[in-house]
């Protein structure tokens, strides 16, 4: 296996997993930490305190660092793991030639809400970087399961198979398998409408639907975000795969069943009649589906693919229709 040094942009509980599996595949990594007394505080006791705290780190392989451009230019591998809200912010701080001969991996679940666009037209728009050295890693994989070592699945994917499947292999541990596949775009849209399902689908249960309702809500939203990536892959002209698999279907039933789901929490809570402002308050993490609702509205206004059930969530969020009432009318659509 060829070395690679890699670098982590992120705290949270995504980007602490992350760190937890490439330190337990035995790699150093340079990690970026927006706050030092954070840095100290791993670095003394070992963990992080705000998120995962349960997993442990031997800190010989950790090399925190709150100066962004510093991990970045220290690195060959970049993986961006932070909220997609945050991430324009960063990229603000770095050189126009920060990403020369490297390697981007997004591990993020959202759209860049100031651009409307996925990370790597971002990078591509903004730093000259081509999507033939762009990566992503997605689910279904909770962090908080991987601090407890249950066996997870992570799906990369990348233009050349053969790379990406080079890539993965720094991943794998006892506790994570990789899967590979081509399809780059398709897999960020999927990580992001499951986002705004799973925020659905804790809509109902706050309003007090059963599972009966909701395996049928969740089969027709399989089938909505099927039918949109057909026409994102239709677009870019790239070759269909199966939306049955476990990062598009997968990724789609584990965030809108799992206890773990942020998304899911904050639907739930909107359904029982929290506010947007207070759901987000209550919850104090970042739910993706929030903004990716507006991000996909805004985008299926050029590709018109049929999505009453994302566009029911959207009017639910952004044009404050009430849920119960937006509910009954996704009733009448469901088959």
């Amino acid at each position: 296996m060829v070395y690679m040094q890699f670098g982590i942009i992120g705290s949270g509980s995504w980007a602490t997993a992350l760190a937890k599996i490439l330190t337990d595949a035995g790699h150093t990594i340079n990690w970026w930490i927006r706050n030092t007394a954070t840095i100290n505080y791993i670095q003394q006791r070992k963990h992080n305190p705000h998120y995962l705290s349960s997993a442990y780190f031997n800190t010989a392989l950790l090399k925190p660092n709150s100066n962004a451009v510093e991990v970045v230019k220290n690195s060959d591998v970049i993986i961006f793991a932070i909220p997609s809200a945050y991430v324009e912010d960063v990229l603000k701080t770095l050189p126009k030639n920060a990403f020369e001969g490297k390697k981007v991996i997004s591990a993020i679940k959202g759209i860049l809400p100031g651009s409307n666009q996925l990370l790597n037209d971002h990078l591509q728009q903004n730093f000259n970087f081509s999507i033939t050295d762009y990566h992503t890693v997605l689910g279904p994989c909770h962090a908080e399961e991987v601090a407890s070592e249950k066996l997870s699945y992570l799906t990369f994917s990348g233009m050349d198979e053969v790379e990406t499947k080079s890539l993965a292999e720094h991943f794998r541990t006892e506790y994570l398998n990789v899967v590979v596949n081509h399809d780059v775009l398709g897999v960020q849209y999927a990580a992001v409408l499951k986002n705004i399902y799973a925020l659905g689908a804790g809509i109902a249960h706050g309003l007090e639907y059963g599972d009966n309702f909701l395996s049928v809500y969740i089969a027709n939203s399989a089938n909505e975000m099927a039918d949109f990536l057909k026409e994102v892959v239709a677009e870019h002209e790239i070759e269909p795969v199966n939306y049955a698999a476990s990062v598009y279907l997968g990724d789609l039933l584990v965030t809108c069943y799992s206890l773990y789901s942020r998304n899911r929490t904050f639907g739930n809570m909107l359904g029982k009649g929290y506010s947007v402002t207070s759901a987000q308050l209550e919850l104090n993490m970042v739910a993706e589906g929030y903004n990716a609702s507006r991000c996909i509205h805004k985008k299926n206004e050029e590709l018109k693919s049929p999505m009453p059930i994302a566009e029911t969530i959207y009017n639910i969020l952004w044009e404050h229709v009430p849920a119960g009432e937006a509910f009954k009318k996704i009733e009448g659509i469901l088959f």
